[in-house]
């Protein structure tokens, strides 16, 4: 089976897994699904990952992040730009997600970061998905 938008199932699992109160998910690895894993943690909605050298493929373990009572952190994940139709926004156009509260994630000719850093970089981009 292939998948036709491989952000969107690995936002799928995390979402799933966080409701399933799980500790940990697995996704399939890939550049893009482990730079938007860097950035959840960069910004504190994930506790680590870890990159799982598995046959026949490799796997990006992703340890989840709970507040007491197992309250999690990851209250929503949002994939914007599909392979339907893509959503581009300039430097200038990158939205804030609840006031600051969320993140934005783009892929942009620098990279994958967060909608405050392509403001700061004043670079644009594909806009992937909001996370808060």
């Amino acid at each position: 089976m292939t998948l036709t938008d491989p952000i969107a199932d690995m936002l799928t699992r995390i979402r799933n897994a966080v409701m399933a109160r799980h500790d940990s998910v697995l996704v399939p690895v890939s550049k893009t699904r482990l730079a938007i894993a860097k950035i959840l943690k960069e910004e504190g909605f994930i506790q680590d990952y870890e990159v799982l050298r598995a046959r026949p493929q490799r796997m990006l373990k992703i340890h989840l992040k709970y507040k007491d009572h197992k309250q999690p952190l990851i209250s929503g994940l949002k994939r914007v730009s599909k392979p339907g139709l893509r959503v581009y926004v300039k430097s200038r156009g990158v939205p804030r997600v609840y006031g600051g509260l969320g993140v934005a994630i783009l892929s942009t000719p620098q990279g994958v970061m967060t909608g405050q850093q392509a403001r700061r970089r004043n670079v644009g981009g594909e806009l992937l998905c909001y996370v808060w």
